[in-house]
């Protein structure tokens, strides 16, 4: 029942492979951002690709209509309630 719900309430848009690499990428931003234990406003560059492979959804895909989860290529009426 837990995996229906998600199912039917989270649109993934993002691939497996593709979420990994956002994954990685962003860890490294945040982690090249911080030189000498400084904070540096850089780190945002790391922390967008992080949260959106974590989640699995891209707002920006969204908006454009991209979606390179092959396993969810199912056209989705975002109109309906």
């Amino acid at each position: 029942m837990k995996r229906q719900f998600i199912r039917s309430h989270v649109h993934i848009n993002i691939h497996p492979l593709e979420r990994w690499i956002r994954i990685i990428a962003g860890a490294i931003l945040v982690v090249l951002a911080f030189p000498g234990g400084q904070i540096n406003g850089w780190y945002l560059l790391g922390v967008i690709p992080l949260l959106t492979g974590i989640i699995g959804f891209c707002p920006l895909y969204y908006a454009f209509g991209i979606n390179t989860n092959r396993w969810a290529r199912v056209k989705v009426d975002h109109t309906k309630k």
